[in-house]
């Protein structure tokens, strides 16, 4: 095997062969723009689907239950909403003001009674 080894070779030649490539300062800038302009912007926080909601079951008046963290079920229509809670309206019982970080889920009254049948 007679292959050049790094002693056999001068220490010159290896310099001499070599070329420096590094991009200038222009070409860098201008990919940095085009690429930010390639970026896709953040979802949005908000989809306004709760809101919608909300506002389509107090138009209609919809009778709602509401099941509490504990299991409390609060049956009423939803009168008012906020970012941090809802108050529910209810004939026989007092009103309540519900945070919404204790309500588990809530549900239509009349899909409850179409479950029991």
């Amino acid at each position: 095997m007679n292959r050049p080894t790094f002693r056999d070779k001068k220490p010159h030649e290896d310099y001499m062969n070599r070329r420096l490539i590094r991009p200038s300062l222009a070409d860098l800038k201008d990919k940095m723009t085009v690429r930010s302009q390639k970026r896709k912007p953040a979802p949005q926080e908000q989809t306004n689907a709760e809101s919608f909601y909300y506002l389509k079951q107090m138009q209609n008046k919809t009778p709602m239950v509401v099941v509490l963290d504990d299991g409390q079920q609060l049956r009423g229509i939803i009168e008012w909403y906020d970012r941090n809670c809802i108050k529910v309206n209810r004939e026989t019982e007092p009103n309540l003001l519900v945070f919404k970080h204790c309500i588990r889920f809530m549900y239509k009254e009349n899909e409850d009674k179409s479950s029991d049948e």
